[in-house]
């Protein structure tokens, strides 16, 4: 069947956009055909496997790679003793994600910032050949004691910089919240932690470099959250142009953050290809991923103080994360205390730890999460002391505009949020005093938070092809990190053109195609979703221009804004009889295709009039065991408020993760840090727990109907982190009303309940 007659024969009428579409991209990783960065078979294949440190602070004495070159078949060891000559100056280690500070180097001298630092490459024929060999070479350091406890640092007053993307410093204190805290009639003040976390995607860290044996160009399979921050640091590091350094990452097994800063493999496996003139490929160890960034763990004081009406009178938020030695990693999370409920008193500071680890990274979420951890639970506190429903709370101290900035919101329909959801939930049926509701001998508890993320469009550019036979080609240097970004974008380029999405194929994940931001922060929809229903919008221009040329076409003499494309077809609005075929249309062009490229950039001058925010609401059922302390989450309900919703298919699907996840949170990940050693103990997944199909019930997903004009020209705000904001409070919560015991380190385990 051509192409043409296909069009015709399937006549879908109904808009894409706003239908649960399956991904496109479904069958191809079923199948097995969906190709990740270690499955790219290329000739004449080497492989390398990273030594680690076996210390966190100190200094190499000795490194002996002798027995391991001695193996027939390895063919190289780099360390900091021959590695080739490497650029001074930070700048040209820095990535499109770099905090600031001094960006680590691999391999660039003796020593050793921390534990499972990379200290040396062993490059052999065969993967076993390299893990084998990598065990033997030798190793001698002068040791240090390495400082990793964060509590200590509370002393050091050491306030986060700027310069991190996406990071605000906490605005000045506004009232008198000092005045305001003493003098009012109810009160709460705690501390709340929660432990390091990592990020454990399945797919393991990994690069092929495939050398092409052109002088030095290379085609490099990286895992990656954005392929051009990958391309512009290997440009940087090792003075390759663009053309020398292909980057592709078609698909990703997880990155949740992971991905959005080049891990070390890429530098490695680049720096082996380039010495070796030969295709090598670097994947690190499960123990390794946990040697690279993390959620910081965080060390929160609170405190609220309230009216007996239960106003909110005034609010104190100070924060210490950990960031490294050698770099300042700060995230957004005292912030959100100032601007999510009606406050004229409000004083946030945030503090950083310089621990001998490795810098911290993006983690779902980073900030939000942790910080709605403390302001969700206490508020929840304040709630029990006032004898007040928690959500009415919300509702009376409702914040109508972002006090921190003041400035209205470009859209908030949270209250909707709290409706809908207890509605579904049931909380009117809520026994507010704790420890009353039983099932059985098994105490239950019902617990709720609120979640809040931003929602950001940033520079993003996309191409259109369209051929004579009607096929569509699209294209954006994105990324897909299991979201569905392939789906949206082929749903929103159909809908341009009135094309069905068998019709119309989506490309990504490579650093021909043009430019976009790395996928993270919840913005990919927004910034190249627009990106490409202009370019398509652009093309569909042109094809209507080619129909008015059709002799007695009916759509002489119509401008553009009076037709609309459906059905493979262009017609009339006011006459949907009058109509064209787009095969016929793109037959007045001689059988070329029309090809458009388009910027789309963000009407900042509109945008940053309003706060652009996505929010939640988050209802938690938990059982707990009185005898065994143990918890189980029986149900939950999810309402989110995250603007126009483009598949709710994928949508719901990436509430469901967010969910999990911050069951997850609650209750099981934690990274375990020895104090002596600098190391995380618990490296792999038999003893790093996550939650699994067994501690997961029943979630239901509410999306709120919210329109907004002015966050993007599409309505969109992102869901990828508004659904794990507020679920581990809200878990706290429901465990807190089901035992009546407030546990304040999370995650809440067994022992802190007994």
């Amino acid at each position: 069947m051509t192409s043409s007659s296909y069009i015709s024969a399937t006549d879908k009428t109904r808009k894409q956009v706003g239908q649960p579409a399956s991904r496109v991209d479904g069958r191809l990783k079923v199948t097995g055909q969906a190709k990740y960065a270690g499955e790219f078979n290329v000739p004449d294949l080497l492989y390398g496997v990273v030594v680690s440190s076996a210390i966190a602070k100190g200094k190499i004495t000795t490194l002996d790679p002798s027995a391991a070159l001695s193996l027939p078949g390895v063919v190289q060891v780099f360390s900091h003793e021959n590695r080739p000559s490497l650029p001074w100056f930070d700048r040209s280690y820095r990535d499109d994600d770099t905090p600031p500070g001094s960006p680590f180097r691999p391999l660039y001298d003796a020593e050793i910032k921390f534990s499972q630092q990379p200290i040396a490459l062993v490059v052999a024929h065969t993967f076993e050949l390299a893990r084998y060999a990598a065990s033997l070479v030798r190793v001698e350091y002068a040791a240090e004691t390495p400082d990793v406890e964060l509590s200590s640092k509370w002393k050091d007053e050491y306030k986060a910089p700027t310069g991190k993307i996406g990071y605000e410093k906490p605005p000045k204190p506004r009232g008198k919240p000092k005045e305001a805290m003493a003098a009012a009639p109810v009160k709460v003040d705690a501390e709340y932690t929660h432990a390091a976390e990592h990020h454990n995607p399945m797919e393991l860290f990994t690069t092929t470099v495939e050398w092409l044996g052109d002088g030095q160009k290379l085609n490099i399979f990286d895992k990656t959250q954005g392929v051009i921050n990958s391309q512009t640091y290997v440009t940087r590091v090792f003075g390759l142009s663009k053309e020398e350094a292909h980057v592709v990452s078609p698909f990703m097994g997880g990155g949740f953050g992971s991905g959005l800063r080049p891990q070390y493999q890429l530098f490695l496996s680049v720096l082996a290809a380039l010495e070796l003139k030969r295709s090598v490929r670097v994947t690190l160890t499960r123990q390794q991923m946990f040697s690279f960034g993390h959620r910081p763990a965080t060390i929160q004081q609170i405190a609220l103080g309230a009216a007996e009406d239960g106003t909110l009178q005034a609010v104190r938020h100070d924060a210490l994360a950990e960031t490294s030695q050698f770099e300042d990693y700060t995230e957004v999370v005292v912030n959100w205390s100032g601007s999510m409920y009606q406050c004229d008193n409000v004083e946030l500071r945030h503090f950083l730890g310089k621990l001998d680890v490795y810098t911290p990274l993006d983690m779902r979420a980073p900030g939000g999460v942790t910080g709605m951890i403390a302001l969700e639970s206490a508020v929840d506190e304040l709630c029990a002391r006032l004898g007040m429903d928690p959500i009415e709370f919300r509702l009376k101290n409702y914040a109508e505009r972002d006090q921190n900035k003041d400035l209205p919101f470009s859209s908030k329909e949270l209250r909707a949020c709290y409706r809908q959801g207890a509605e579904k939930f049931g909380w009117a049926h809520r026994s507010p005093e704790p420890r009353s509701m039983r099932r059985g001998t098994t105490l239950i508890g019902w617990g709720m938070a609120t979640g809040v993320w931003d929602a950001q469009q940033a520079i993003a550019s996309a191409k259109a092809t369209l051929s004579a036979l009607g096929q569509l080609v699209v294209s954006s240097a994105t990324s897909d990190i299991g979201t569905g970004t392939y789906t949206i974008m082929t749903q929103l380029a159909a809908d341009a053109l009135g094309l069905p999405m068998e019709a119309v194929r989506f490309q990504l994940g490579d650093t021909s195609l043009p430019a976009a931001p790395f996928e993270g922060g919840s913005l990919t929809a927004a910034t190249v979703g627009t990106a490409v229903k202009n370019v398509c919008d652009a093309v569909a221009k042109q094809v209507f221009k080619l129909a008015q040329k059709i002799d007695n076409s009916p759509l002489k003499g119509a401008d553009f804004d009076d037709v609309e494309f459906v059905g493979g077809r262009i017609q009339l609005r006011r006459d949907t009889t009058q109509s064209v075929g787009l095969t016929e249309a793109m037959a007045q062009g001689n059988g070329e295709p029309i090809e458009e490229t388009s910027t789309a950039i963000p009407n900042l001058l509109k945008q940053l009039q309003y706060a652009r925010n996505s929010h939640s609401a988050i209802f938690v059922e938990v059982e707990v065991d009185e005898d065994y302390g143990t918890i189980r989450v029986t149900r939950a309900v999810s309402a989110i408020a995250g603007g126009r919703i483009l598949n709710p298919k994928t949508a719901r699907s990436q509430i469901l993760g967010a969910v999990v996840w911050g069951i997850s949170m609650a209750l099981h990940e934690e990274s375990l840090l020895d104090l002596s050693f600098g190391r995380f103990m618990n490296h792999n997944l038999s003893e790093y727990h996550v939650a699994v199909n067994a501690d997961i019930p029943p979630i239901e997903v509410i999306f709120v109907e919210e329109n907004d004009s002015i966050v993007n020209p599409l309505g969109v705000k992102g869901l990828g982190e508004v659904g794990i904001v507020g679920v581990a409070a809200a878990v706290g919560n429901a465990v807190y009303h089901a035992t009546g015991r407030r546990v304040r380190h999370f995650p809440i385990t067994l022992d802190k309940l007994l």
